[in-house]
């Protein structure tokens, strides 16, 4: 719980101390700023076919600073979110816990294409556990543990900040985790890191399918040419924005992990919450 209000402080200030210092901000610099709090509750009274009062609670923030003179781009990307949930049986429960950072720079060289270099890092804030297992709570992660770092040149064709696509073939990754963690996520035992070189593909495509919904979609593959490059690791996630007002939205998320090095099976999670939101631009 400390750690979810420290998030929730810092990214507020940071927030706050935008808005007070835009008017200093060049114009070359494109920033846009969305924070939004879902709330999901179920309540049950004497209700014969069973249910457990479940309070859910889940913070989105997505901070983008664009650069742009001459023939540079530079963007900067921010994604985090941390959910949790309570029930008298269960107790308290992380629903969600992402903090990923995302820099693309461009030098472009004719119509919409770019020579580029990306970066992209990703890991989360707290504990999590599989309470899958019966009468046993395992840890499988941890702040930091798995973490992931990948950068590398490419060709970049952008037609636009919502609609780009970043094609690396020679991107480093490296894999951090702690020594409880030693073994897994891909490194080896006794070992704190490991190092892969491939091919890396990362989209942005964000439209409106009607007046007040919006679509979002962030896909990354990543295929490793020191080991097994045939099995592709893929993240992709998909944003509904739905706005009822300027300060009232619906969301639905759904992540979708395909990574051999963390679980044999295909990784889904869907969060649909009802809450608010505020945004913000300086252009």
């Amino acid at each position: 719980m400390k750690k979810l209000f420290l998030f929730c402080f810092l990214f507020i200030q940071t927030i706050i101390f935008s808005q007070e210092k835009k008017d200093s901000i060049p114009k070359r610099w494109n920033i846009n700023g969305r924070l939004t709090f879902l709330f999901n509750q179920s309540a049950f009274s004497n209700w014969k076919s069973g249910g457990e009062n479940t309070i859910a609670t889940d913070i989105n923030v997505n901070y983008d600073f664009n650069y742009k003179k001459n023939n540079l781009s530079w963007d900067n990307r921010i994604i985090t979110n941390y959910g949790i949930s309570f029930s008298k049986e269960n107790g308290y429960r992380k629903t969600g816990d992402r903090f990923e950072y995302n820099s693309l720079l461009g030098l472009k060289t004719e119509k919409s294409w770019y020579l580029s270099f990306f970066t992209n890092f990703i890991t989360q804030y707290s504990k999590g556990y599989n309470y899958k297992k019966e009468d046993t709570v395992e840890l499988i992660s941890s702040f930091f543990s798995p973490a992931y770092l990948s950068f590398g040149p490419g060709m970049l064709w952008k037609k636009s900040d919502n609609s780009k696509i970043n094609i690396a073939p020679a991107t480093s990754r490296f894999t951090f985790v702690s020594d409880k963690f030693s073994g897994k996520y891909g490194v080896d035992l006794g070992k704190n890191t490991s190092f892969s070189l491939g091919f890396n593909l990362s989209a942005y495509f964000k439209f409106s399918i009607m007046e007040n919904i919006k679509m979002e979609n962030i896909i990354n593959l990543y295929s490793d040419y020191l080991n097994k490059p045939q099995n592709v690791d893929l993240d992709y996630l998909i944003n509904f924005f739905i706005n009822v007002n300027k300060y009232i939205t619906m969301n639905l998320r759904l992540h979708t992990l395909i990574d051999d090095n963390a679980s044999s099976r295909i990784q889904f999670s869907e969060i649909l919450g009802f809450g608010l939101k505020y945004t913000f631009h300086k252009k």
